[in-house]
């Protein structure tokens, strides 16, 4: 639909979800089975992802849990109606059972996606794996042999693959609206609360526990940039460190704690401000499902007395990035820059493409196209609201990955699966390229982490 606003030069196309849903090729589903899912980590992800089976019963359905934490695993089972036969303390004693489901949601900490990944390959379950798909270059090469070894289907969950405005960003560019792309320049603001919760106090912050944070954070954007522009990654560079979130930096009179520090009012990283915040606002699951399952005020107090979540931003174990710049070299010769901080709202990535006859600007919900012959401005709607976290489902992306890949298994047809094996390989390689660029000061090409195989 298109509607003529009062200025001739410009044009505003309005887009919903589901009119952008139409333009994809239908998919009946009534004559499908239901697709049966076990979830490996019940955590936060693992709600995320199974939530799709209670909103589609009659697509998806899931029949297990392997999950150590009790609060967690309980909840779990309540939630899905688990029979007790298939309940797991752990993925390795649903590796030792008979094979319950079609599809084992891999959703551990990412340092334990290698291993469950592989077993499950081998016993038959095809594989959604959270992203990143490891913290080495070499486990994601021993994923990718597996899944290539027993010929299950592999999704990484690279969700910005699959909003909806994502899929209209793609089809402007594919149908040659701003000619050749050239250049693209794109910004993750990751917010500075959502940086203190998760990469500072939280299970992100420190690499030796799970990854470098380019890899936990933007190994999402390294993917999105290289389905934008279409074309292989042939070599990068990166700068970045942690400038900010470290002991020389505290203000004087900070406290170890800040529920026991005089100048927490004044904070703008006050756990106490901010989760308690939460609770009065009733915003009850994540990030405050996070650091307790008493989710009262009571529960975030005593969580802020004696866990990870209660310390100073300035005298934590964390020593991931805080900020970082990464280039781009493709193969074709077009570049893209991109930049991930802390310091910022928070709120959804922020990108511009470069074509050789127009210009587009994006926020993750509204599209702008510039076009140089005529000066005219085109703007879109997507209707893919998000805040850049995973409060938003990621503008659409958690439930469009679900819905996709319930389709490809159902159907037996991996086509509708954006982010394989192959592209996940690719991206996590650009990834793990940047970060060696990072370390060693140099320009690194992708074809050298071929080498970690």
């Amino acid at each position: 639909m298109v509607v003529k606003l009062d200025n001739a030069s410009e044009y505003r196309y309005l887009l919903s979800v589901k009119e952008i849903c139409t333009m994809q090729t239908e998919i009946v589903h009534s004559n499908l089975k239901p697709v049966t899912f076990v979830v490996i980590g019940a955590g936060s992800r693992g709600l995320t992802y199974s939530r799709f089976a209670l909103q589609h019963p009659d697509r998806a359905k899931v029949v297990g849990v392997a999950e150590p934490r009790d609060s967690r695993r309980e909840s779990f089972v309540r939630q899905h109606d688990i029979s007790a036969k298939n309940i797991f303390l752990d993925w390795q004693e649903l590796a030792d059972a008979p094979k319950i489901a079609d599809v084992a949601i891999i959703s551990t900490q990412d340092a334990l996606h290698t291993e469950p990944a592989i077993a499950m390959a081998k016993k038959g379950y095809h594989i959604l794996l959270e992203k990143p798909m490891a913290p080495s270059a070499k486990d994601c090469f021993r994923i990718v042999d597996s899944i290539q070894k027993t010929g299950v289907f592999l999704a990484v969950c690279h969700v910005l693959r699959y909003t909806a405005y994502t899929k209209m960003l793609k089809e402007i560019i594919d149908s040659g609206a701003i000619g050749e792309v050239v250049s693209v320049d794109h910004l993750e603001p990751i917010g500075y609360w959502h940086f203190a919760h998760s990469y500072v106090r939280g299970n992100w912050r420190n690499e030796a526990l799970s990854s470098s944070m380019l890899l936990a954070k933007s190994c999402h954007d390294l993917d999105w940039l290289r389905y934008i522009v279409g074309t292989q990654c042939k070599k990068v560079s990166s700068f970045g460190g942690l400038y900010y979130f470290r002991a020389d930096k505290k203000p004087i009179g900070a406290k170890e704690r800040c529920l026991d520090c005089p100048i927490e009012e004044q904070c703008p990283y006050s756990a106490k401000s901010f989760y308690l915040g939460l609770i009065r606002q009733n915003k009850l699951d994540w990030p405050t499902n996070i650091i307790t399952s008493e989710l009262t005020n009571e529960g975030v107090i005593e969580a802020l007395q004696n866990g990870p979540y209660g310390r100073c931003v300035w005298l934590c174990d964390n020593n991931v990035c805080d900020h970082q710049v990464v280039n781009m070299e493709f193969s074709e010769g077009q570049t893209a820059s991109f930049t991930v901080t802390a310091f910022t709202e928070a709120r959804d990535r922020q990108t511009r493409v470069f074509g050789t006859a127009g210009e587009i600007r994006g926020n993750g919900e509204n599209i702008e196209i510039f076009d140089f012959l005529t000066g005219q401005i085109k703007r879109i709607e997507t209707n893919s609201k998000s805040d850049g976290s995973i409060l938003s489902g990621h503008g659409g992306g958690d439930y469009g990955i679900m819905d996709a890949y319930t389709t490809a298994v159902a159907r037996n047809d991996s086509n509708l699966i954006l982010s394989g094996p192959k592209e996940s390989l690719e991206t996590h390689l650009m990834v793990f390229a940047s970060e060696k660029s990072r370390n060693e000061n140099r320009m690194v090409n992708i074809r050298e982490m071929h080498d970690c195989k």
